[in-house]
Formats: structure tokens, C-alpha cells, sequence
């Protein structure tokens, strides 16, 4: 891809997003489809990469069902357990999830997923149709996982960016604390039921929010902070920036790594609010 039409990905994006107009616009101007604009797009979704252990930048591209395309990078805190790794493909998932997609059927990533992102991509309500496009082939998710295992056999039907509402309802009522119980109730957690959602609030006033995303493996599960760390990320917002963070949840498994890996990045308060079932 020409830098001039890089150039231009890079201005029609809003927080790692590309609409399908634009993204059918940029292809046609390029003569080529999208499925191969995603493979040009990655040098920009890697450029937002923060690895400061393996200096290794991973971009990812995945097309939501609308059509519309959702940039994602890796991110690393440094000092802190690599388990807190935000991998590229989580980051591009948790970006379309988040901007109301109910899945993908196409993810584009400049390096071969490892086994890790193959099992978090097996979480999804669409895992049996996603395509993964890699530098050198293109293969369906199933043939990159054979003998998975997954949602189905833990008895759970639908998946990971299937719509939901737990209705969950917190005493605190302001702004940043609406935004986390927002996300805690369109939180994925099937087995632990630990649903939970964290806001954060930047120094310019920006709100930025993240939502819990379990699987069935346990160990690639999203935390909230994560999540919405990626999306600040992606933002264009520096991690230095946060102000103040708000944890919802229900039960307490989420609030001492939540505690950590923002003492990685910021000395910002965290505040926990515990939530309740309305119903």
C-alpha cells in the first residue's frame, strides 16, 4: 500500500475503527478487496504497539460482522507477570466487541496467531466461521485448532460478542461509575459468573471503558482493565494520561489484578464498586 493511502486509513480511523464505507472506499482506490486492504492495514494497527519486553510489534486487523474494520496491537507492562500481555488479536476482538459487533468472520495478523490467541479466538459466537489471514496463508480458525476446546463443552451455548445484559445494578451513580457497570453488564464471564466492567477517566475528560471477556481455557480471559487499557491505547491516548479508574463487579475476584497492573502504568486511584443482580 502506497504511504499516501496509509495516510488516509490512518485519518478515516476513530479509535481503531474503520467504517465499511471507508474501508470499501480505500479498497476500491487501491484496486483490491478488503480482505487484502486488512494485510496492508497491519503496519498501521502495529505502529500503536507498546512491547517493552519483547520489542516484538504485532498488528491485527479483524472485519466485524457490519463489515466495518477494527485495528488491534500488543501491549506489555513491564515488571508486571507476562500473563497481563494484551495480545494483538485480544486487542482487535475486544475493539469490534466493544463497538457494538457481535462478532468477526475475518481477522488479518502480521504474525502466525500462537496457541494462546487460537484458543481466546475459539471463545467467540462466531469461532466456527472466522478466517484467519497470516502472511503467507490464509486458513478457517478450525484447521489452526483441531481437537479445540471450547464453550460447548463446558454446556454453554452462544459465545464471546454475543449480546447481553445481566442487569446489574450499583449504588454509585456518577458518570465514571455508569460507564463500568455499562460494561460489567455486557461483561462475558459464563463460568465464574464474576462479571465486571472498568471505566477510566483521562486527564482531557475522555472516558474510556472495558468489559470482562472469560474463555474456557481460563488463562487467555481479558480483564476489564485490559480491555479498556487497548482501547485508550488505541485512542491515541497515553496510559499517563488516566486520572481515575472505577472497578464494578460482582463477587471480588477482579479487584487485586485490577490493583496491579494499573499501578503499572499509572499511579491513578482505582475505585471499586461492588454491584448486585436486579433481578
Amino acid at each position: 500500500m502506497s504511504d499516501s493511502l496509509l495516510e488516509r486509513a490512518a485519518a478515516l480511523q476513530r479509535a481503531g475503527a474503520i467504517r465499511e464505507a471507508d474501508a470499501e472506499t480505500l479498497a476500491r482506490d487501491a484496486d483490491i478487496d478488503v480482505p487484502r486492504l486488512m494485510t496492508l492495514l497491519l503496519p498501521l494497527a502495529a505502529e500503536y504497539a507498546k512491547p517493552p519486553v519483547s520489542n516484538f510489534r504485532v498488528g491485527c486487523v479483524s472485519r466485524g460482522l457490519s463489515g466495518a474494520l477494527y485495528l488491534g496491537t500488543n501491549l506489555e507492562f513491564a515488571g508486571e507477570a507476562l500473563s497481563f500481555t494484551v495480545h494483538a488479536e485480544q486487542s482487535s476482538v475486544t475493539n469490534a466487541w466493544t463497538s457494538g459487533e457481535e462478532g468477526i468472520d475475518l481477522i488479518a495478523v502480521n504474525a502466525a496467531p500462537c496457541g494462546y490467541c487460537r484458543q481466546f479466538l475459539n471463545e467467540l459466537v462466531t469461532a466456527d466461521r472466522v478466517v484467519v489471514a497470516m502472511p503467507n496463508e490464509t486458513r478457517p480458525l478450525r484447521e489452526l485448532l483441531p481437537s479445540a476446546f471450547g464453550p460447548r463443552d463446558l454446556g454453554i451455548d452462544g459465545g464471546l460478542m454475543q449480546r447481553a445484559n445481566h442487569e446489574l445494578v450499583a449504588d454509585a451513580d456518577d458518570e465514571l461509575a455508569r460507564a463500568a457497570l455499562e460494561a460489567a453488564n455486557m461483561s462475558y464471564a459464563p463460568y465464574s459468573k464474576a462479571y465486571a466492567g472498568v471505566a477510566i477517566r483521562t486527564a482531557s475528560g475522555r472516558i474510556v471503558s472495558g468489559p470482562y471477556a472469560e474463555n474456557a481455557a481460563f488463562n487467555p480471559s481479558m480483564s476489564p482493565l485490559e480491555v479498556a487499557l487497548s482501547r485508550l491505547n488505541l485512542a491515541g491516548e497515553a496510559f499517563a494520561s488516566i486520572a481515575e479508574a472505577v472497578l464494578v463487579q460482582s463477587g471480588t475476584m477482579h479487584e487485586e489484578a485490577t490493583r496491579v497492573v494499573l499501578r503499572a502504568v499509572t499511579q491513578a486511584p482505582l475505585r471499586v464498586v461492588q454491584a448486585r443482580n436486579s433481578r
